[in-house]
């Protein structure tokens, strides 16, 4: 009887051990609901699509406003916060704060894995482990900075040996792009770098009622004949807003530039458009969230962002889901998915291609898109199979899942 009972508690426990779910200890400097970028959005599109059965997420992150709950569950993601607002120091302080809540975590949890998103999210997962959480860790690649930036900054000088000890260490690699998948092996890491990229927003192709569009083109000014370029992004110097202000005195006086987001570029955006004489042709939103952005797409005619900088580019791929020509540069990660008829004839053409920091060729492009609307019409179709076909947050989420936390 007594051999039966332990008998039948051992298969009770073994089957709790392959029933239950793994965990996984996100670090991300930021997170829903008020600081989202690219690798925000990726956190949550494919966690949002990995039943917490299979795997329970948590994520560490930066308490950028102090109305903020430190603690709450966002859709599949626990979410934890730590430190006193986004000030300087406290970003600064970051990673040691962080490295100590993951190892009180890490005591109720046990985390069978750390994902940690970008390159300096290196620091607080290797502090963590300093302070006894042990786990394998799992790098995604998502900086929109590039290689002499990330690296090349006096301030990150003092912690490269413990960053490359990261990249050198870690259980996978995976990066978002062709260009980012470079990196690894640069910083000293021997192993495969899986290269699964980021997915397009599906709302941007969905429509919405023609009312509700309309009543946002009157809302923001938009008058009949009036051409509207379009941006989505941060206002940060790597996006090169200011050469798409640049390029409107080259364009025609009904061509007007819709801004779609903020940062800290913003204040010297809206002076060098008065300098320049534009100030009544630019209209700056503001952060919004996205269900606007896919609908102030939808009243614009041409996606204009020639980004110093990409490790891929969400707005982009949603940009060609949406069915709108799209004018970049083919920087970084871009370069997966955007081919000029020119520069790329082997390939699919689906947008047109600028030189980083060349108004003038954006208003070039501008011009020909305008001159040649049966030809636009095409690249925008072979811009959103391409998008549709390879960028799928749902195919996305089963490789993350299948490729990457399956084998931690």
């Amino acid at each position: 009887m007594i051999s039966q009972i332990l008998a039948l508690c051992a298969e009770n426990v073994t089957l709790y051990a392959v029933n239950k779910p793994k965990k996984i200890l996100i670090f991300s400097l930021a997170y829903y609901p008020s600081h989202v970028s690219g690798a925000e959005v990726a956190i949550k599109e494919i966690t949002d699509r990995i039943a917490p059965k299979d795997i329970e997420f948590h994520l560490v992150t930066l308490l950028f406003d102090k109305t903020t709950a430190r603690e709450e569950v966002i859709d599949h993601v626990h979410v934890h916060r730590v430190g006193s607002g986004g000030a300087y120091l406290s970003k600064v302080l970051f990673p040691l704060a962080a490295a100590l809540k993951a190892s009180s975590l890490h005591k109720q949890h046990h985390f069978d894995a750390l994902w940690v998103m970008m390159t300096y999210m290196l620091l607080p997962a290797m502090l963590a482990k300093c302070v006894g959480v042990n786990a394998p860790h799992i790098l995604t690649l998502q900086d929109g900075d590039p290689y002499e930036k990330v690296f090349g900054r006096a301030r990150i000088w003092p912690f490269l040996p413990l960053i490359d000890r990261g990249f050198r260490t870690a259980k996978i690699v995976q990066a978002i792009s062709a260009y980012l998948a470079t990196w690894p092996a640069r910083r000293g890491y021997r192993g495969e770098v899986i290269t699964i990229p980021n997915g397009a927003s599906i709302p941007s192709a969905q429509p919405y009622p023609q009312e509700e569009l309309d009543a946002l083109k009157k809302e923001i000014g938009k008058q009949k004949g009036e051409v509207f370029l379009v941006s989505v992004s941060r206002l940060v110097h790597q996006k090169a807003i200011d050469i798409i202000i640049r390029a409107l005195p080259l364009l025609p006086e009904n061509i007007r530039y819709l801004c779609v987001g903020d940062g800290e570029e913003r204040e010297s955006l809206e002076s060098l458009a008065q300098e320049l004489g534009v100030a009544d042709r630019v209209i700056f939103t503001g952060q919004v969230d996205r269900t606007m952005t896919a609908k102030y797409r939808k009243i614009s005619d041409i996606f204009v962002l020639p980004s110093r900088s990409e490790g891929q580019g969400i707005s982009f791929l949603s940009t060609m889901v949406s069915g709108l020509p799209m004018i970049a540069t083919q920087e970084g990660g871009i370069a997966d998915f955007l081919f000029d008829a020119k520069r790329n004839p082997d390939k699919p053409t689906t947008g047109w291609a600028v030189d980083v920091d060349r108004p003038e060729q954006i208003a070039e492009a501008v011009k020909d898109i305008l001159a040649h609307s049966d030809i636009a019409q095409k690249v925008t179709k072979n811009a959103s199979k391409f998008a549709h076909e390879h960028y799928d947050w749902d195919v996305i989420a089963k490789d993350m899942e299948g490729q990457v936390f399956r084998n931690v």
